[in-house]
């Protein structure tokens, strides 16, 4: 439930490899109602429904499952022979082990690893992918697995950290909401670590199932995703349930009466997960702006009060934080990429 947004870097990531195959990307843009104007602002966002349209249209575009970043191109279908071998497996560690051997099979294919030592198991994605500079393919192939890897088990599997072979970029900030866990940058490989009895889980899917998934994928799998099992997401879901429904948004009080704890242990669990009440309350206020101005029906004076805002004055100055922008001129932009609406 709720909107999530994505900073802009991703999408200028996303299109890398297309327009090295010398792909005119305005037309994927359009159809995802994305601006090009937007990819020249280093603090803009779109909506996670633009994002995953863009990479759909990525998909069809480059006719290949890397999106054009990878050493080789991998051909449309052999992501669900993948998941096809992994299904054979006896539980989850050996379903992992048979995705690696099948993409292990493919000389120019990405080189994973799943290894467990005492009681962590990591997922590592090795070497470096010379026409990936922005790191996009190997961040999405550790999303996918991770993913892929809970839809398995029937289980969101808690990720212990998320490591990159890399100095941290400058939206690192991202990456803590899009791992869900402690992030690491400068490591020797890239990869996530999660408890290791994990591997022995069983299976519950199967083809039917496998079905639906990949009608899905891969855009589905990249999503951004809320599970309900941390107290980050239990509020982003309750108040874009408030932003829904045209109620009042819940103050931290209120919100520690709900989950049955303190304010000062609401204060506490939300430290520990890298965050704090008043950002994802500013977060949620300007993925649902963004959401709102792009879909270019709600008056913006309206838009504003929905999300809490006594003046107008008070949501422009708030958006122009937040995106480096005013209202008018982002929602412009967004209709630029449709303007038949």
């Amino acid at each position: 439930m709720g909107t999530h947004t994505i900073t802009v870097h991703r999408v200028r990531a996303a299109l890398r490899g297309a327009q090295r195959l010398g792909i005119d990307t305005a037309p994927l843009l359009q159809r995802a109602q994305i601006a090009p104007l937007l990819l020249g602002d280093d603090r803009a966002r779109v909506t996670d429904a633009q994002f995953t349209c863009l990479v759909k249209e990525l998909h069809r575009a480059t006719n290949d499952e890397f999106l054009g970043l990878g050493p080789a191109p991998s051909p449309r279908g052999t992501f669900a022979m993948m998941c096809c071998t992994a299904l054979g497996g006896r539980d989850l560690g050996a379903a992992l082990d048979r995705a690696v051997r099948f993409y292990g099979l493919f000389p120019s294919g990405p080189a994973l690893a799943v290894r467990a030592s005492g009681a962590v198991a990591r997922f590592t994605v090795r070497g470096e992918l010379t026409d990936d500079p922005d790191h996009f393919l190997s961040e999405c192939l550790v999303v996918i697995w991770h993913r892929l890897s809970s839809w398995l088990v029937g289980s969101r599997i808690p990720l212990l950290y998320a490591e990159f072979a890399y100095p941290a970029p400058p939206h690192r900030a991202e990456y803590d909401l899009l791992f869900g866990c402690p992030v690491r940058f400068g490591a020797e490989h890239t990869g996530a670590s999660f408890d290791a009895h994990w591997l022995d889980a069983p299976l519950i899917q199967d083809e039917s199932a496998l079905g639906e998934l990949l009608r899905r994928a891969p855009a589905d799998l990249l999503s951004r995703r809320d599970y309900g099992t941390t107290v980050t997401e239990q509020i982003r879901r309750t108040m874009a349930r408030a932003l829904i429904t045209r109620t009042r948004l819940p103050e931290a009080p209120e919100i520690a009466a709900r989950l049955a704890v303190s304010p000062a242990t609401l204060r506490r669990r939300l430290t520990a997960e890298g965050t704090s009440f008043q950002r994802l309350k500013d977060s949620v206020r300007r993925d649902a702006a963004i959401a709102g101005l792009s879909e270019g029906h709600e008056p913006i004076a309206q838009l504003a009060a929905r999300l809490g805002f006594s003046e107008d004055t008070a949501f422009h100055r708030a958006f122009r934080r937040w995106t480096g922008t005013t209202p008018g001129a982002y929602r412009h932009a967004a209709l630029g990429a449709h303007p038949s609406e």
